[in-house]
């Protein structure tokens, strides 16, 4: 396959977009969702595009993808939904994890985790039932039983947009997930900076990027 040519138009929309964004001097950083090939495919997706922010959301595949790609120097993102019983087998092999989505998984993650984990507190603003995540109402008393465990850093939010919605929908979701995001860091609460922001995919990225995302997970666009 050659990545070339989507890899530059993903890279110079999102650089058009974060150029027209609310906060046009910030950074934001593409994550090549590989969950769709094989590690060889992955391999060549990162030495030909430069891409070393990769995504997973499977955990044998993951670990398994991660090994034998040990030489290259990527950055893991562990992305969708985890069972708690599979903490154990990937916490400490990831370097952000994006699904943070309820108290008791954090508390698995506290037990299982070695060291402070980066973790995007996942919240649910279109209070889908199809979703994971907080809803807005519950985030405080989160937070505060999240505030004991050390093994837990809270960079930033996830969020998904409803996968039939209209742009002016998803725009309105990803500008009420920015402000959340900005009012949580501006409490400065100890071990939750919030600084980064999760959210758009491959159908919606370039509104997630206006609307202030640190962070775009871009997958099948890449592999068209």
């Amino acid at each position: 396959m050659n990545f070339q040519k989507q890899a530059q138009l993903v890279k110079e929309e999102v650089t058009e977009a974060v150029r027209k964004s609310v906060n046009p001097a910030r950074e934001c950083q593409i994550i090549a969702v590989t969950k769709y090939v094989d590690a060889d495919v992955t391999r060549q997706l990162v030495e030909e595009t430069g891409f070393h922010h990769l995504g997973e959301n499977r955990v044998p595949q993951f670990l398994a993808k991660k090994d034998k790609l040990s030489d290259l120097p990527i950055t893991w993102h562990f992305i969708g939904s985890l069972q708690r019983r599979k903490v154990k087998d990937v916490i400490n092999h990831v370097d952000y994890f994006h699904a943070l989505d309820s108290v008791s998984l954090a508390r698995e993650i506290q037990k299982r985790a070695e060291k402070p984990i980066a973790c995007f507190l996942q919240v649910n603003l279109s209070r889908e039932e199809s979703k994971h995540g907080f809803f807005i109402e519950n985030i405080d008393s989160a937070l505060e039983e999240i505030a004991a465990f050390d093994k837990i850093r809270l960079v930033g939010l996830m969020t998904m947009a409803p996968a039939e919605a209209e742009p002016s929908e998803i725009d309105k979701l990803f500008n009420q997930t920015r402000i959340l995001q900005q009012e949580l860091a501006e409490r400065k609460i100890p071990g939750m900076p919030f600084t980064e922001l999760s959210m758009g995919m491959s159908s919606d990225y370039q509104l997630a990027a206006i609307q202030g995302a640190t962070f775009v997970r871009i997958g099948s666009l890449l592999f068209e």
